[in-house]
């Protein structure tokens, strides 16, 4: 998914060349779509800008939390580079059972648009055929995982036959957007 800021607000995200945004402030001030592409504008590929936007990711604060994973999304779909430092830490909050169903979502939807490093292939599968085959995990974060999954499972034959047999096996109780996905990815 592209996030496209022309279509919130064309002429209010042409910031100042100098400009300064207190993230913190932001994320809390407002839960918007139009509030998130501007904060995703202000951090572009400043990889300063992002690690602050981060380092509230992980604060610990559910809502900070939340509103931060949104513009972390899109700002890693734009500059993928920025988010790969990150992903060990992501992925140790993806294995925590304690976990909001909304932070596991947006780690699943990211993983699924990111070129993850080879030697995070391993632990990405498995982590995302885990919530897969989980009934129990929101549609959205299972049909995210699949296409995770799916995307590093198509470079390794055996997994690619293994997560057919899980996907398939969850088909006949499964949502019309798990159906959907995995008719896509199948």
């Amino acid at each position: 998914m592209n996030f496209d800021l022309s279509k919130t607000h064309p002429s209010s995200f042409r910031l100042p060349r100098f400009f300064f945004m207190d993230i913190r402030q932001a994320l809390m001030a407002e839960h918007s779509k139009r509030q998130t592409a501007a904060i995703v504008e202000y951090i572009g590929n400043d990889a300063d800008r992002f690690a602050e936007l981060m380092k509230l990711f992980f604060a610990g604060d559910y809502r900070l939390t939340q509103r931060a994973a949104w513009s972390m999304n899109y700002c890693a779909e734009r500059h993928s580079q920025l988010i790969q430092p990150y992903l060990p830490r992501l992925l140790k909050l993806l294995q925590r059972d304690d976990q909001h169903d909304a932070i596991k979502r947006n780690i699943a939807r990211l993983l699924q648009y990111i070129d993850v490093p080879k030697k995070l292939h391993a632990q990405v599968y498995s982590l995302c055929v885990e919530l897969v085959d989980n009934p129990q995990e929101p549609a959205a974060t299972r049909v995210f995982a699949m296409t995770a999954a799916a995307r590093i499972a198509k470079k390794h034959p055996d997994l690619w036959s293994e997560l057919q047999l899980i996907v398939a096996s969850h088909l006949p109780h499964a949502t019309a957007a798990f159906q959907s996905r995995a008719k896509t990815i199948l």
